[in-house]
């Protein structure tokens, strides 16, 4: 049996789609508003353990490194776990300046997790990894 669920897949890719925008506007607290209060983020050297630290930390990046960066972002799956979580897989890169592509060795696997609340999707953890292994 098939578990379509198209209306939650769209809910879910609007959840993701505003996170991204936001990432383009540089706007921390947009980025984390469809993000749970316990939300954990995870890259590598990074552990970020709440919504307000996350936040904090894309703010930070935003005004420094990340000024003027947007992200390049795809889908690869979305599977569901029960009728309140899902986990999305996606690969994705940051744009930095004219760049229209990310390098293939810039890019990242990501995997989210998402968690229905009071019917509503919110991001509950997000982990990302280097597509291709260091040299």
């Amino acid at each position: 049996m098939s578990d379509s669920r198209p209306e939650d897949e769209a809910a879910i890719q609007a959840v993701m789609a505003d996170s991204y925008k936001a990432w383009s506007a540089g706007d921390a607290d947009g980025m984390v508003a469809n993000y749970t209060e316990d939300a954990t983020a995870i890259m590598p050297g990074a552990l970020r353990a709440s919504r307000d630290v996350i936040r904090e930390s894309m703010a930070l990046a935003f005004a420094g490194p990340l000024k003027d960066t947007s992200t390049y972002n795809k889908q690869l799956s979305i599977r569901f776990l029960g009728r309140d979580a899902a986990i999305v897989v996606s690969e994705s890169g940051i744009l930095f300046g004219s760049q229209t592509e990310v390098p293939d060795a810039a890019k990242v696997n990501n995997t989210w997790v998402l968690e229905k609340r009071d019917g509503q999707w919110l991001i509950a953890a997000y982990h990302n990894s280097p597509t291709q292994a260091p040299q």
